[in-house]
């Protein structure tokens, strides 16, 4: 079997190929790494967190641009690009470290509910899975990075337990660990963007009402793909992604203003478009994103038990709008606030906390990535 650690929760099936000998898909270990490097369809993230007691601190973050079509819906196309995009961002940042937590997305990740006999030792179950595991995985095994997590007995049969089982084609964590390799960094963790997610919102979710004991649907607004990830008492039990984001926003402003797509970019962050913006392209646009999280949240009921949630937070670039958050809670009725990350963590010195701020809902994976390295 191919093996190279991805790492989410807390199994331990290793993947050693190469370089990739030190990854792990759902173990929670210690490592290194205090950096969290989210490469999206449009840009880098980098984040660098430190932690003192039970206190984290912010010592640095950039973004940096990607060059167009170098990740096509979340899968690297340039591993150069993407590379050379790294090293930029790190040098941004002046961050010191060479070992990082990255993340493959959801739509690129299997998960699969087993049950094992529970007398069996971590080895033991390490070697059935890897025996039963083609019953599970539609690729072949040479393929695969594969890890397990115990997630706890069986209901109404205590001699067996539930084993979550994750499986990524192995070339979607090769991409992340090379692209990492061009810019002199070691891929410490492999994670998944899902349980990057889950672990950031561990670190607000006392700043809403209800906190993690309820249903809370995180709603990712990228570039081009609008994430939903719906978490139950603190963990996730729904993802779903879908072609849609900010992109077309600055699309619109490119078409109708007559300008190019980077200065429709910039106009659509730093303001100066015509008056009628507002109304003509900006105000459209926040409806369409009420409707892609209506239609998110729909496919979510339509597939589970649930028929409600009692909380949405809005995340990703897209977030940051004015009165999006309003507007959301107003059409679907249920409370809406932006994500913030950093809300209780300290901030060096050298880090613009304005900045940070503005771009804290986009920040979301990059955090839960820094988080990882201290679990």
């Amino acid at each position: 079997m191919s093996v190279c650690q991805v790492s989410v929760l807390s199994g331990n099936i290793g993947i050693i190929q190469g370089k990739m000998n030190v990854l792990t898909f759902l173990t929670k270990k210690a490592s290194s790494a205090k950096l969290g490097i989210d490469i999206s369809s449009s840009s880098v993230k980098l984040l660098e967190l430190s932690r003192s007691g039970s206190r984290y601190r912010v010592e640095s973050y950039a973004v940096e641009s990607l060059p167009p079509n170098s990740v096509v819906e979340k899968n690297i196309t340039d591993v150069q690009g993407v590379g050379e995009a790294i090293t930029r961002v790190v040098s941004r940042s002046k961050t010191g470290l060479k070992a990082a937590a990255v993340a493959v997305s959801g739509s690129s990740v299997i998960t699969k509910l087993i049950e094992l006999d529970a007398r069996l030792s971590e080895d033991e179950m390490e070697s059935q899975i890897r025996v039963e595991a083609d019953q599970y995985i539609p690729y072949p095994l040479d393929e695969v990075a594969l890890d397990f997590e115990v997630v706890g007995p069986v209901e109404k049969n205590p001699e067996r337990v539930e084993v979550l089982l994750v499986a990524c084609r192995t070339e979607n964590v090769e991409m992340r660990v090379d692209a990492l390799d061009v810019a002199n960094l070691v891929a410490k963790v492999v994670d998944v963007e899902a349980y990057a997610v889950e672990r950031a919102f561990g670190v607000l979710a006392s700043h809403i009402d209800g906190g993690e004991d309820q249903t809370v649907a995180i709603v990712d607004v990228g570039s081009t793909m609008t994430t939903l990830s719906v978490l139950h008492d603190g963990r996730t039990i729904y993802t779903r992604e879908q072609l849609f984001g900010g992109k077309q926003l600055t699309e619109e402003i490119q078409r109708r203003y007559g300008l190019s797509f980077d200065e429709a970019g910039l106009a659509k962050r730093k303001g100066g478009l015509p008056d009628d913006y507002e109304s003509e392209v900006l105000h459209p646009f926040k409806e369409a994103v009420v409707q892609q999280v209506m239609r998110s949240l729909q496919f979510f009921y339509s597939s589970t038990q649930y028929n409600d949630v009692d909380h949405i937070l809005l995340a990703g670039g897209t977030a940051s709008i004015d009165g999006l958050a309003k507007m959301v809670q107003d059409k679907i009725g249920t409370t809406t606030t932006v994500a913030n990350p950093f809300v209780d963590m300290s901030i060096a010195s050298r880090v613009d906390a304005q900045q940070l701020s503005n771009d804290a809902p986009s920040l979301m994976i990059a955090c839960g990535l820094a988080l990882r390295s201290f679990d």
